[in-house]
């Protein structure tokens, strides 16, 4: 387990103004940044922006957030979306529990002070005077976005796969991500007590709206090259051998080229080195078979790679004989002579 100590320590020995500097941070907390996203991400940190990573499941955009959260000594704050996700959820709520506890503790109190009242208007009256503090901060339950502005501690705020809500749960995000702020309507209006790094994540079910976008710095995320790859799961399995790795990265890459309902992510990736590993002789035909259940998880998506390996191969097309085309033929000269000269000889 990390301790707050050694989040302080990282926090200042981690050099994120740099792009160079941000890839050394997350790779020492085992996430492989190519430069164009090291670059994207110290941009957010300078410029003070929300990041928005879109692109298929499983490229690494909240594995990213987790990183960055460890390389930079900071709290992950997850808000985690779906569908009929709504304020209460992610926003805050009231504890009524604690509520009522305080109101029945006031109640010998409050009839004792209303016992001099004449009668029950002015009774009322002088109940409606009260503030009985129960829409108050004491009585909040923060939920991630609130929890994110009301932290001493500096925070990642983590908002995953944002495109699984409606359009109206953006409209909720707008004020914490362009002001940093939350307003509760029964108290006030709460700002950033330290400044949240927002990475919001996207796996294109849906286009997102332009105001959302607009509040962020926005990065498409692809599958990583066969490189990098290798050596993201290198860096995950370092128990598993180098041609292993390759072996399965290869394997990976030429799956995803086909139409499937779900190209392989890079964590079964890793997943699948390991168990190549574990089986030895990733050419056999059991071998792959086993790694096919590791790297698909449809039967459709099986069906149709048994049947592409299966299939016999095309044979070659058969030459095709040119003809010659008027364009290409050379001209005429005869006719070439004639023209321009007014008529016939």
């Amino acid at each position: 387990m990390t301790t707050v100590g050694s989040f302080a320590r990282q926090r200042e020995s981690a050099d994120l103004t740099t792009t160079a500097g941000v890839r050394e941070a997350l790779a020492t907390t085992g996430y492989v940044a190519s430069d164009e996203l090291a670059t994207v991400v110290r941009l957010a940190i300078a410029l003070d922006r929300p990041l928005l990573l879109e692109g298929p499941a499983g490229v690494g955009k909240t594995e990213l957030a987790k990183a960055l959260a460890e390389a930079g000594g900071r709290r992950l704050v997850r808000l985690q979306c779906y569908e009929g996700l709504d304020d209460n959820r992610a926003l805050y709520e009231w504890d009524y529990a604690r509520q009522l506890l305080h109101v029945q503790m006031l109640r010998d109190r409050t009839s004792a002070e209303l016992a001099s009242a004449p009668d029950l208007a002015t009774a009322s009256a002088m109940l409606a005077n009260v503030d009985f503090g129960l829409y108050s901060e004491a009585f909040l339950a923060p939920r991630p976005l609130l929890d994110a502005i009301l932290s001493e501690d500096p925070v990642v705020l983590l908002v995953d796969e944002v495109d699984r809500t409606e359009e109206s749960m953006e409209a909720l995000l707008l004020e914490v991500l362009a002001e940093k702020q939350v307003t509760v309507p029964e108290v006030g209006t709460f700002t950033a007590r330290t400044a949240p790094w927002v990475v919001l994540t996207s796996n294109d079910t849906r286009e997102l709206s332009g105001a959302l976008k607009r509040r962020c710095l926005h990065l498409t995320v692809d599958f990583p090259t066969a490189e990098i790859e290798r050596e993201i799961v290198s860096s995950r399995a370092p128990d598993v051998e180098e041609g292993v790795v390759a072996d399965v990265v290869d394997l990976a890459r030429s799956l995803r080229d086909l139409p499937l309902r779900k190209a392989p992510s890079v964590s079964e990736v890793i997943d699948a080195a390991r168990a190549a590993m574990l089986l030895g002789d990733t050419a056999s035909a059991a071998t792959r078979e086993i790694l096919y259940s590791v790297l698909l998880k449809y039967a459709s998506d099986t069906e149709l790679v048994r049947a592409r390996a299966t299939a016999p191969a095309a044979p070659p097309a058969p030459e095709r004989t040119v003809v010659p085309s008027i364009a290409s033929a050379p001209p005429n000269s005869t006719t070439a002579a004639f023209r321009g000269r007014g008529g016939r000889s």
